[in-house]
């Protein structure tokens, strides 16, 4: 896959409420959904970037009662360059990763490690809400078209975390991980990606990916160690302000 179809597979498995397009923009109403899900985009490739368009796609943001935040994808070096000049700040740098599906199924799941379930049970919400996945990003997973699928995992027979699979154009892509404090380094993160192989093999989808901040030094490392490879970056910008 090339670099931009990575960024379809993030709107179609983590989808805007509402994505339009507004001259050179495209604009998403994320609904307080999160950065992803209401971030303003280049939607024409090439176009000249200028005060007067950027000043466009901000009176869009606006009108929706949004933050004014941009998603800057690779090649998006002009539109990097404007916005700093204009005082929009980085903002949570991330790295895509894949590898295909298949790598992680060899080796079996232990018994009831992670359950597949969907809709999401009520103690999948709790530990959500409790990493701060509260109910506007789960409405963002029920808008998710296609083959999805909540994972709820578990050690020593209590509740250990909670994490979201969904498919696009055949690349499954995991969403939403969380893990409880004192469940972590015990190895769930690992078992909810090979999770999510498995699931991702038996619903026809050849590759796996995640999003991962760069400044999460932690999980960067265990999808490294799972052989999974980074294919994409994006970061943000936005006024520090909040305007």
């Amino acid at each position: 896959m090339t670099s931009p179809s990575w960024y379809d597979v993030i709107d179609g498995t983590w989808p805007a409420a509402r994505r339009f397009n507004d001259g050179i923009w495209t604009l998403r109403q994320g609904q307080d959904g999160g950065s992803r899900v209401s971030a303003t985009t280049l939607g024409v490739e090439g176009a000249t970037i200028t005060d007067t368009e950027i000043g466009r796609a901000e009176t869009g943001m606006r009108a929706m009662g949004q933050p004014l935040i941009f998603m800057i994808r690779q090649g998006d070096d002009a539109l990097d360059a404007k916005l700093r000049d204009r005082g929009y700040a980085i903002k949570d740098p991330v790295t895509v990763y894949a590898c295909a599906s298949a790598r992680l199924t060899d080796v079996p799941l232990p018994r009831v490690t992670v359950l597949n379930v969907w809709e999401p049970l009520a103690i999948m919400r709790e530990i959500w809400a409790a990493g701060g996945i509260g109910p506007a990003r789960l409405e963002v997973m029920h808008r998710a078209q296609g083959a999805k699928i909540g994972l709820l995992g578990r050690k020593n027979d209590k509740p250990a975390g909670a994490a979201f699979v969904a498919i696009h154009r055949g690349v499954a892509m995991v969403h939403a991980v969380e893990v409880l404090a004192h469940q972590r380094r015990a190895g769930m993160g690992s078992w909810f990606m090979r999770a999510a192989a498995f699931w991702a093999v038996d619903n026809g989808a050849q590759t796996l990916s995640v999003m991962c901040t760069q400044q999460n030094v932690a999980a960067n490392a265990l999808y490294a160690s799972l052989g999974m490879l980074p294919v994409g970056q994006y970061h943000y910008r936005h006024l520090p302000d909040g305007d």
